[in-house]
């Protein structure tokens, strides 16, 4: 008969990758002679730099006479096949509606996947040209494309949301089709926007391979509306597709949906946001702001910082932080200037980066003239397509050093970037609204305080970082995840308002296609 027995050690930087060492102080720590037969399985991980020098902490399960290690590591599920099943038509191919269809396979329907985009492989020409030559294609680019917007930015896998659905299922399918057994352990986990294609590829190999479909340059431009259902919808290349019941997982970014969902009567309700800029520093400044090493440690990875502020009772904070990243273009139509943050899986680049956002309310839009349904939509739409009026009609973005930002002085020069397209100096002080840029401005000084050094010369902010979560709510029954006014059509992750991250977006997906089961066997 087995004993388990949770241990927690902290190892020095050096010592993380020596898996011997590290058990036998996990057996030591658990009392345990080397002569008593017993296996070490690791279970958390995570960094503790509040000291002089940065241990890690590791959290493990010391099993005594049975086996409990790696090996031990539970079958994901059963899929089964699907091709005869009844049809449920995902409207999007992001993390909420892959791992929907994912969820489908193993309840005994057959997920049709729809998007907008290019495969994962396809899609890397786009990023490309939006990188290079400023062209924006509105269906396939950084948000849009087969694995969503996460796809190519970073695939962190950290979530709050710890209530939502079962997050070690979401990160072992993940391990299965490719991802590194790291993010089954780490406290902060990611994968890398190198590695991230390969994976959903896989998830995608699995869903066709059990029966189910996956249509690229798919773009849904209508819907079949008899009686309160929703019946049908139909692509711009004029195909149809009908079944039991469709699931809307369109992403963040998707403002054409809304727009005709809109048009149909369909309730929608205006949602609070996020909207700001990023700030890029040199990765060093971080590690020495966080380890107080310069250089860190070659066994330490790249630094990270999460910091909060408040302004005038509103909230301004960090967001998507990327230690050892690069800022990258994402805009989704032609016309409007969109940052956002990516690392690859060593997050080796010399820079880091993290959204730096104000939270947007109703009420301070309204006193500004922003109402209706898409009051925050069209005032997210206006700050960017601002942004890109102040250029000379590519991607590069408006940027200054934060300093010049802080004391509201235009910059002469610009700090070194990782942004591909390139940055020209603005005032971002006058041309972002008075409200959002006072209350970063103050924010950086309150940062700068707690944080010796994130007010530096050698930083920029760029704008504009305004795709944090859906400006608009599709709204959904607590108990049937069905839209209160459409039979048949279930909202899903982060486009309708219900999740935010590739976590909580898988999560999400699980959850309504388990919604979904239990309505197409109810009718």
């Amino acid at each position: 008969m087995s004993q388990e027995i949770e241990v927690e050690i902290k190892v020095s930087p050096d010592k993380i990758e020596d898996r011997d060492y590290i058990e036998a102080r996990c057996l030591e720590k658990a009392g345990i002679s080397g002569k008593t037969k017993a296996s070490v399985h690791l279970l958390k991980r995570s960094i503790d730099a509040r000291y002089k020098d940065p241990l890690y902490i590791i959290r493990a399960r010391v099993t005594i006479g049975g086996n409990s290690g790696d090996e031990d590591i539970p079958i994901i599920t059963h899929y089964l096949p699907s091709g005869d099943k009844p049809k449920v038509i995902i409207i999007g191919a992001g993390p909420a509606g892959y791992f929907a269809a994912l969820q489908c396979l193993e309840l005994g329907l057959c997920p049709i996947v729809l998007d907008r985009g290019k495969d994962v492989q396809a899609r890397r020409r786009d990023l490309k040209a939006i990188q290079q030559d400023g062209i924006v294609n509105p269906h396939s680019n950084y948000c849009f494309g087969e694995g969503g917007a996460g796809t190519y930015s970073d695939g962190k896998l950290y979530t709050r949301s710890h209530k939502r659905g079962d997050i070690e299922k979401v990160l072992q399918i993940l391990h299965a089709h490719g991802a590194h057994e790291d993010i089954l352990i780490d406290a902060h986990p990611h994968i890398g926007s190198n590695k991230l294609p390969n994976i959903v590829a896989n998830i995608r190999k699995t869903i066709e391979t059990y029966g189910g479909q996956v249509h690229f340059d798919s773009y849904v431009t209508a819907m079949d509306i008899k009686e309160g259902r929703l019946n049908a919808v139909h692509t711009e290349d004029g195909r149809s597709f009908e079944g039991k019941a469709f699931i809307l997982a369109t992403g963040h970014s998707a403002r054409d949906i809304y727009y005709l969902l809109d048009r149909h009567g369909v309730k929608l309700e205006a949602k609070p946001f996020a909207l700001g800029v990023r700030i890029e520093h040199p990765q060093r400044f971080i590690d020495k702001i966080q380890y107080r090493q310069d250089p860190r440690d070659v066994n330490l990875p790249a630094a990270s910082y999460k910091v909060v502020s408040q302004v005038d009772d509103t909230g301004v904070f960090s967001f998507c932080m990327c230690p050892g990243g690069l800022v990258v273009p994402a805009a989704t139509a032609p016309g409007e200037i969109v940052v956002n943050g990516m690392s690859l899986s060593r997050r080796d680049s010399p820079f880091a980066n993290s959204g730096f956002v104000t939270s947007i309310e109703l009420p301070e839009l309204h006193k500004h003239g922003y109402k209706g349904i898409f009051a925050c939509l069209d005032f997210q739409a206006e700050v960017e397509q601002k942004m890109f009026s102040l250029g000379d009609g590519s991607q590069k973005a408006p940027a200054q050093r934060v300093d010049d930002f802080v004391k509201g002085k235009t910059s002469a020069s610009l700090f070194e970037t990782s942004y591909i397209p390139s940055l020209f100096s603005a005032p971002l002080h006058e041309q972002l609204p008075d409200f959002i840029a006072h209350r970063l401005r103050e924010a950086v000084k309150n940062i700068d305080k707690k944080m010796r050094g994130f007010l530096s010369h050698e930083a920029n902010v760029i704008a504009t970082e305004s795709r944090t979560s859906a400006p608009v709510k599709i709204p959904r029954d607590t108990q049937s995840f069905m839209h209160p006014q459409l039979q048949a059509m279930f909202p899903c992750g982060e486009g309708a308002g219900y999740a935010g991250g590739i976590l909580s977006a898988a999560m999400d997906g699980q959850n309504v296609a388990m919604a979904v089961a239990r309505f197409v066997v109810a009718s």
